[in-house]
């Protein structure tokens, strides 16, 4: 589920509003050591959108 999550991400990231969107959906979606390896993978894949990829990541916390 975590690579289907990055493909999914890759293909939206043009998009601020549907990443974030799809970000947090993938949060939810995930066990908690995966949302620990999908955070840091999103902050080094994305850092364009490093205070999106934090303020999903603070709300489902």
């Amino acid at each position: 589920m975590l690579e289907f999550t990055k493909k999914i991400l890759r293909k939206v990231s043009f998009d601020k509003i549907l990443f974030k969107k799809e970000l947090s959906k993938s949060a939810r979606w995930l066990s908690k050591e995966e949302v620990i390896t999908l955070k840091i993978w999103a902050l080094t894949t994305f850092s364009q959108y490093k205070n999106t990829i934090l303020e999903v990541f603070d709300q489902i916390s």
